[in-house]
């Protein structure tokens, strides 16, 4: 299953190879954002991956405008750690019946929570933690990472990842309009088999005192929740945090679980990796449960580098392992990219800024002008020059070769 046996940590490099490597062969256009960094607030780390003779993998980070304080909206990536805290937190509680296909149903015992009993998208009509994870990571589904949210409960949540090393991360937020401390409360879950109820959750409360005071603000001006334009930057003080190098970390994490120390590993089996691997770097096309309207999730609905621009077709011998967020103007992606055909690995993980009049909330913001052709012509410049890049041993990539159908 591991193409990896021990561990590898990752080294620093300095920044100058990926600097010319990009500016070698930027577009005026992407000149343009990378003479602007206080406007586009963008950080890329290119991850080189080399093996040795056994094909365990080394890891050589290169960065650009890489700064765990410079503050960035991580919208849809705080999915990526909730997805494998669900996971973990399911061989931890260890009962007979209970694993990641037992329907689990959310109850509500207040106002403003959302009962789920049921998952029409599913193919028996239920819900369940592999299928909000299938979800999360074909179309970044908002109320399937509501769900295991709630699972995991807010303070596990953080707490978990702290643990692991995960010390700049902060996931507060659900993505539904709830006050901060209705976000610290999570709704009652049952899980049930053969109608028996097997593991009963009851509402939770999360206890922690959470440091804010760091101050964050972004913009001239933002629209209110009562649509009014408000003239002063908008508050991230009390919102997610999910550092770039982190979200870079963890996704090799997963993807590589013996190349990180094992205090920052998931507890997670080779058939939990194996659900995460495929619904990674599945399509919506392949999916048959939910059915997408494949003109609006096309393929690379969720594939920034390469493909998003333009919405083209993915190459058959390409697979994107990543995961996507965007708002407020910011897009981020954190992706291990595999070419099968010319037998090249390497990592991506990016993220910009756009938003030319500074106002959030608006929905106008430059994805398609600046943003998305940011990442495609990133990624383009980095395959190409792996394509060229010599390597002592051949990788051995079978691992990630994985057998699609739509399910």
């Amino acid at each position: 299953m591991f193409a990896c046996r021990s561990i590898a940590v990752a080294r620093q490099s300095a920044d100058s190879l990926l600097i010319k490597l990009i500016w070698q062969k930027a577009s005026p256009g992407l000149k343009h954002i990378l003479q602007h960094p206080d406007s586009f607030r963008y950080q890329i780390i290119y991850t080189q991956i080399d093996r040795d003779k056994h094909n365990v993998p080394s890891f050589t980070n290169h960065n650009y405008g890489v700064d765990d304080q410079l503050y960035f909206n991580p919208a849809s990536t705080v999915k990526l750690p909730v997805a494998l805290l669900a996971l973990e937190k399911l061989r931890k509680l260890g009962i007979q019946g209970l694993n990641f296909d037992t329907p689990m149903l959310t109850d509500s015992v207040r106002k403003e929570q959302v009962q789920a009993h049921t998952d029409t998208t599913a193919e028996n009509g239920l819900p369940s933690v592999a299928h909000y994870i299938k979800k999360i990571f074909l179309v970044s589904d908002n109320d399937a990472y509501n769900r295991l949210y709630e699972f995991v409960g807010q303070q596990a949540i953080n707490e978990e990842l702290w643990k692991k090393g995960y010390r700049n991360v902060r996931i507060i937020r659900r993505f539904m309009p709830l006050t901060e401390e209705e976000n610290r409360v999570t709704n009652p879950i049952r899980f049930v088999r053969n109608g028996q109820v097997i593991y009963q959750q009851p509402e939770m409360i999360d206890t922690i005192t959470f440091d804010f005071s760091r101050q964050i603000f972004i913009g001239k001006g933002y629209w209110d929740k009562d649509e009014k334009l408000v003239f002063k930057p908008m508050d991230f003080t009390r919102h997610n945090i999910f550092p770039l190098t982190d979200l870079q970390h963890m996704l090799q994490s997963v993807l590589f679980p013996t190349s990180v120390p094992k205090a920052s590993r998931f507890l997670l089996t080779k058939e939990d990796l194996r659900l995460l691997w495929g619904y990674m770097s599945s399509y919506p096309s392949e999916s048959k449960w939910p059915r997408y309207d494949t003109s609006e999730y096309y393929d690379s609905f969720t594939k920034f580098f390469f493909f998003k621009s333009g919405r083209q077709n993915i190459p058959p011998a390409i697979r994107v392992f990543n995961m996507a967020g965007w708002s407020y103007g910011f897009l981020t992606d954190a992706a291990y990219i595999v070419d099968f055909e010319h037998n090249i690995e390497f990592m991506l993980t990016g993220t910009v800024y756009v938003n030319r009049d500074g106002i959030l909330n608006d929905n106008k913001y430059e994805y398609e002008e600046e943003g998305y052709p940011f990442f495609r012509e990133i990624g383009e410049i980095i395959y190409q020059y792996e394509l060229q890049r010599k390597r002592k041993y051949r990788p051995d990539l079978r691992s990630f070769n994985i057998h699609y159908r739509e399910n």
